[in-house]
């Protein structure tokens, strides 16, 4: 058994899912990684990782619309009739910074996936995600953490 420690870099086109699925497999494949545990961490705290659905992107768009609307740009929502709505503190860097974050608090900055025979176990419509949450292009990187057996 060993480990071993890799980023990868990503582009992303704002916001929005890229589908990072093909880049784990090339890198598996690249490492010789046959069996065992693969740990993936976003470096980053305005965008997530998350395994959902690869067939329908319906699913990925009504994520987002359903993310947007608890999480808004205007500020924190009211809960109660007679509440205002709060703007945020934290508003230097635009409009969609503070929800950015908050998006990613609410979502995963790390997944584990199990690899078997040089392959991601996931089922047949599922794949792996880097959500972006903020407006703008971005290079993600993404740790990976390999912890099995290599050929």
């Amino acid at each position: 058994m060993k480990q071993s420690f890799s980023d990868i870099s990503l582009n992303t086109n704002g916001e929005g899912f890229t589908n990072i699925t093909s880049n784990i497999e090339s890198w598996i494949s690249q490492m010789r990684f046959d069996t065992g545990i693969l740990l993936l961490s976003i470096k980053h705290t305005s965008c997530s990782l998350l395994i959902n659905e690869n067939a329908d992107p319906r699913v990925l768009d009504d994520l987002s619309r359903f993310m947007k609307a608890i999480v808004p740009e205007e500020g924190i929502p009211r809960i109660f009739p007679n509440e205002r709505r709060q703007p945020y503190n934290h508003a230097e860097e635009g409009p969609d910074d503070m929800p950015a974050h908050i998006r990613t608090a609410l979502t995963a900055t790390s997944i584990g996936l199990s690899i078997e025979k040089r392959t991601i176990v996931l089922g047949s419509w599922q794949g792996v995600y880097l959500w972006e949450h903020r407006y703008s292009n971005h290079v993600r990187k993404v740790r990976l953490h390999a912890i099995g057996d290599f050929s």
